[in-house]
């Protein structure tokens, strides 16, 4: 699958001397979902940013369909979609009439067949004639995908796509993304909701301190550095774990009553069937066991920390 965006080297070093990023390099797919990870200052807004020709870069290089962001600015800046973070809209504008302006701005001839198509996969059909104050937060979000989907561009940006959406409105947009790149647009996401990057991305990338730290298959990150733990629930409580146990590295949680094991899942063994032996050699009788997966945070969690 070639790539539609292909950054070279970016770096962004800002007035007062603070490098927003440093050398990244990042191509991304045609068609695929690719969702950025970070805590807040990691520099995921500076590179959408600068990808989108809002912010200029102090190094590097960035095509989009294989043009040039900065000598070709007008022709790559039509292949890009930006849904920002800031719900930025008219306020008494209608729906339609801010989406119909938002094609304009680009040179586009009015099209209300596509916008109408645009209004209702997003469920804001029955909010055309609406003015945008009367509209609810995650109404308003919706109205920012429109009029980035306007001008039909090949690469949408999400930045924090679901901040202060509920639970509901957050899995609706979700199957928004979904069926756009079903229909063949790149989207690239920032987000601070693991679940949203576990639920729905292709790809994971991890940024901090402004280099990208990972850029994996979702499913293969797991399945990389993932981890799976043992929990064995013991039939009386442990005072202390015995010394003859000691190479299993286990946790014994406060109460007594459960041993934690962790081991990796890429191993040629496990050991758990010598570690369940030596338990009952130990004295230590078991009533029941479970195993769980390390989960996306568990995993963005320990990049970032190893990064600090």
């Amino acid at each position: 699958m070639n790539a539609i965006v292909s950054v070279q080297n970016l770096s962004k070093t800002y007035a007062g001397g603070f490098q927003a990023l440093k050398s990244v390099s990042l191509d991304i797919k045609e068609g695929e979902i690719i969702a950025l990870l970070g805590p807040n200052g990691a520099g995921k807004t500076t590179l959408i940013s600068t990808i989108c020709g809002i912010t200029t870069p102090s190094s590097g290089t960035v095509t989009v369909g294989g043009l040039d962001i900065q000598k070709d600015y007008r022709e790559t800046r039509k292949l890009i979609g930006l849904v920002p973070q800031e719900l930025t809209v008219e306020t008494f504008e209608t729906v339609t009439a801010t989406v119909r302006m938002s094609r304009g701005l680009f040179g586009y001839k009015p099209d209300d067949a596509y916008i109408e198509k645009v209004l209702k996969s997003l469920s804001l059909w029955d909010k055309k004639d609406t003015q945008i104050r009367a509209l609810s937060g995650g109404m308003k979000r919706r109205v920012l995908i429109a009029k980035a989907l306007s001008h039909q561009p090949r690469v949408l940006f999400l930045d924090e796509p679901t901040a202060g959406v509920d639970v509901e409105l957050r899995k609706d947009m979700w199957n928004i993304v979904r069926e756009l790149r079903d229909d063949g647009v790149t989207i690239i996401l920032t987000t601070h909701y693991i679940e949203e990057a576990e639920e729905i991305a292709d790809r994971v990338g991890v940024i901090n301190h402004g280099e990208i730290l990972l850029v994996e298959d979702k499913a293969e990150l797991m399945k990389k550095l993932g981890q799976k733990t043992l929990e064995i629930d013991l039939q009386e409580p442990a005072s202390v774990i015995p010394d003859s146990l000691s190479k299993y590295q286990l946790q014994l949680s406060e109460s007594g009553e459960k041993l934690t094991y962790t081991y990796d899942t890429n191993a040629d063994r496990t050991g758990i069937t010598a570690l369940l032996t030596d338990l009952g050699k130990a004295g230590l009788v078991m009533k029941d066991l479970a195993t769980s997966q390390s989960s996306l945070e568990d995993i963005f969690v320990n990049l970032v920390k190893e990064d600090a």
